[in-house]
């Protein structure tokens, strides 16, 4: 009865925009923080460090960014790393995820258990295993290298996110698809992927910014600027002194790598939005 009462109603509503402000607050606040930064030059950043906004913006950082190091060729190894990662791990895990959601076999629960427990298990308890096998194949401080290792965490992922999709596909498609004379594979190419779109879109933008923001094995499998990522590039920034913090650069850096992401979710906003609803209400 009390929820009828304007009064409550009005307080309720209060303290509601009060905690998403809160939380609005909590999100935006450190990437307008690093906006900030990147526009402050090095020269006011100390003067000007506890300013809302810099009193003569420069894109000086910026500019440092890509002067001072081989900041593109990073960017580029964190694009191809990062895409090869998301398109071996989709085709690998489209395939599992049919065969795990569609067909029965004996120990598909203990497999997938396997699975689940392979995604939450630490990355520094496989670092070393890791390494061994990456120096043997001879891929250290490549791209194939940083992918192999990357899909580590991203496989187990995408392999149970898409499960828990294509379980929910009517089977009247595959069943129309086998009247049709279609193949199990042809079934899973040109008649459930399409129907997967929002999931895949959704895994994969997930997956996408978890190997863009690695850092413990890129840091590892990595020796020079030839497979570096962007993270590891700018840990190890550094300013003409010792005692130098260049801490603008690092701020721009951040800005640099973090728009790519911004732009992906923008784009694919409705897929993601289809995708992460997708199958919560079974059909």
């Amino acid at each position: 009865m009390n929820s009828k009462n304007p009064a409550v109603r009005t307080l309720t509503l209060i303290v509601f925009w009060l905690v998403v402000l809160i939380v609005l607050f909590y999100v935006l606040f450190p990437f307008y923080w690093a906006l900030k930064t990147s526009f402050t030059g090095p020269a006011q950043l100390s003067a000007e460090a506890l300013q809302w906004f810099p009193s003569n913006p420069t894109w000086q950082n910026f500019r440092d960014v890509f002067a001072g190091q081989p900041f593109g060729r990073n960017l580029l190894n964190s694009v191809v790393v990062a895409t090869g990662t998301v398109l071996l791990s989709l085709l690998l895990s489209a395939l599992a995820a049919y065969a795990l959601g569609k067909f029965r076999f004996q120990g598909k629960s203990v497999l997938m258990y396997i699975i689940l427990a392979v995604s939450v298990f630490p990355q520094i308890a496989v670092l070393s295993g890791l390494y061994t096998m990456i120096k043997t194949f001879s891929l250290y401080n490549t791209w194939g290298g940083l992918i192999l290792s990357y899909m580590i965490f991203t496989l187990p992922f995408t392999v149970w996110t898409l499960t828990a999709f294509v379980r929910e596909i009517p089977t009247e498609l595959e069943e129309a698809a086998y009247v049709d004379g279609a193949s199990p594979l042809q079934t899973l190419f040109q008649v459930l992927l399409p129907v997967m779109t929002p999931a895949l879109v959704t895994t994969g933008l997930l997956a996408f910014i978890n190997a863009w923001n690695e850092y413990l094995f890129a840091l590892t499998f990595t020796s020079d600027n030839t497979a570096k990522t962007v993270p590891v590039a700018i840990g190890n920034f550094s300013g003409a002194t010792i005692y130098e913090n260049p801490f603008g650069q690092i701020m721009a850096a951040s800005v640099i790598v973090t728009i790519p992401l911004i732009v992906l979710v923008l784009v694919f906003q409705r897929n993601i939005v289809s995708g992460l609803t997708a199958g919560a209400v079974k059909g």
